[in-house]
């Protein structure tokens, strides 16, 4: 893979992830250090001065009335990251760590922050080299953007703090040695640069939405393979009406369960019925519902990671340092709360769709629990309860962080958007309908192993042997939380994705 040449202004949620997940290296273009050099200058210069200007000489947030001269403006920058860091909790993932380290470059690549070359030098090497910070989870308040947390991202650039470093926890100035790299000594505007923005929550929402466009698709195959064991009615499916209505998801999502359902013998099998359940009837206007939604949080997500979230901004073709409020995560707060909310229909829909599987009265005579000798044996009975759990566990997650706000530094920041627990809510949520899609790929595989054997959907084929591959056929009780891990684990492969997507192609 080439290497990503970061502008500050064309970075995508792919590009996020090919970094994140695939360590693709990075690099920053000639005109991006210009503006970081250019920014830089005029931070000095200020510095120099003995002009009062918000966190290059004088305290912060309501400390902000203290005026901190120029020989005191190392200790300055330093002080603010010390004292910063003290999120707690669980430290996030080394993807996540990269991702938010990936996005707080970019944004100085803008050069408005007036931050020095030395850490956006350093902060390239480290993703480069993979010095992973330890960041705890817990600890923003998602306006002044997400400071508690990205201290401990400051730590390891100042030779502070812990990181990761070839799957070992060291000290974050061990993890530099070892990766032949020196911690930067901050200067100017520096603390202040690297940890006031928006990068965690933009972040885990990068993340967070990759994977849930990845669950549309899997969400969307696991109803086909349960709309043939059911042998739903496709006309439901027929472009015509979707037209009348024209929501771009809804479209798209019926044009999608007709092509993995292409060539099935399963379906418009039931004589003397003609309609279906909304659980497979209104598939397209629920999920495809879903996909606009994802679509609104991938624009908020692209404007976001591109964009200036610092306080004060530089702007040094005018020589005006400018106090503001871009570190205010509220666009993202409520952008992924709606993405967490989402993305929990996509789990509702599919545990009534695993009910009416197992349930004699609604399957369409198929043995009860989906399994031939039963009462001795329980068949697939508890996969539904453990479904129905983590949909109620998920109505409780899906509650908005957004609407809260607590105060802060002695009410100057007194008012704050949440947006970090939006985002990590939305992350737990995704795992919970994951693990929901998985119940409903098995029990809809089952389902079918319990009647005569049929052809399958073009797509729909790849599916049931892609399940079969970690899961067998059930023919007498066994310890199922291993087959829905097994499906689960087979649902973060991205292989998985890309194998049914070129399905689905072909249908075309």
């Amino acid at each position: 893979m080439n290497e990503l040449v970061l502008t500050g202004n064309d970075l995508t949620v792919e590009n996020v992830v090919e970094v994140a997940l695939n360590q693709r290296k990075i690099s920053l273009s000639a005109e991006a250090k210009d503006k970081i050099i250019a920014s830089n200058n005029l931070v000095k210069e200020i510095a120099n001065s003995g002009q009062a200007v918000y966190g290059i000489s004088t305290g912060f947030g309501e400390l902000s009335k203290v005026y901190i001269g120029k020989d005191k403006n190392e200790i300055l920058q330093r002080n603010l990251i010390l004292s910063h860091a003290c999120a707690v909790g669980d430290p996030f993932s080394a993807e996540a760590v990269r991702a938010i380290m990936l996005l707080r470059l970019n944004t100085l690549c803008k050069g408005f922050s007036g931050v020095s070359p030395a850490v956006t030098d350093l902060l390239q090497e480290m993703l480069n080299r993979n010095v992973v910070p330890l960041i705890p989870e817990q600890g923003s308040l998602g306006a002044s953007g997400d400071l508690a947390n990205l201290a401990h991202m400051a730590l390891v650039l100042i030779g502070e703090g812990q990181a990761f470093w070839q799957g070992e926890l060291l000290s974050g100035e061990e993890a530099l040695a070892r990766s032949g790299l020196q911690p930067v000594v901050l200067s100017g505007k520096d603390g202040l640069a690297i940890i006031n923005g928006t990068q965690i929550m933009a972040g885990l929402g990068s993340l967070a939405l990759y994977e849930a466009k990845n669950l549309y698709l899997a969400a969307n195959l696991a109803s086909a393979l349960s709309f043939e064991a059911l042998h739903g009615i496709t006309a439901a499916y027929d472009p015509r009406i979707h037209e009348l209505r024209p929501h771009q998801g809804q479209i798209e999502t019926a044009k999608l369960m007709l092509n993995a359902l292409s060539g099935s013998q399963y379906v418009n099998s039931r004589p003397g019925d003609v309609q279906d359940p909304y659980t497979l009837r209104c598939i397209p206007q629920v999920h495809g519902a879903v996909r606009d939604a994802l679509s609104y949080v991938e624009q908020v997500l692209e404007i976001e990671i591109n964009s200036v979230t610092d306080n004060p901004i530089v702007f040094s073709a005018t020589g005006e340092v400018i106090s503001s409020g871009n570190f205010h995560g509220e666009p993202l707060a409520l952008a992924l709360d709606f993405l967490g909310i989402t993305i929990s229909e996509l789990a509702n829909i599919s545990e009534r769709r695993i009910e009416r599987l197992v349930n004699p009265q609604l399957n369409y005579g198929l043995p009860a629990f989906l399994i031939v000798d039963g009462g001795v044996n329980s068949g697939l009975m508890i996969p539904q309860y453990v479904a129905a759990s983590i949909v109620s566990e998920n109505k409780v997650l899906a509650h908005p962080a957004s609407v809260d706000s607590i105060p802060s530094s002695a009410n100057k920041e007194d008012h704050v958007s949440m947006g970090a627990v939006a985002a990590r809510k939305a992350g737990k949520i995704i795992e919970n309908v994951r693990k929901v899609i998985a119940i409903e790929m098995m029990t809809a595989a089952q389902a079918l192993d319990v009647q005569p054997r049929q052809k399958l959907g073009r797509s729909t084929a790849v599916l049931y042997e892609k399940v079969r591959s970690v899961v067998p056929v059930l023919s007498q009780d066994r310890i199922l939380a291993t087959d829905i891990m097994a499906v689960d684990e087979m649902l973060t492969q991205q292989d998985f994705y890309d194998d049914m997507r070129a399905s689905l192609e072909q249908c075309n």
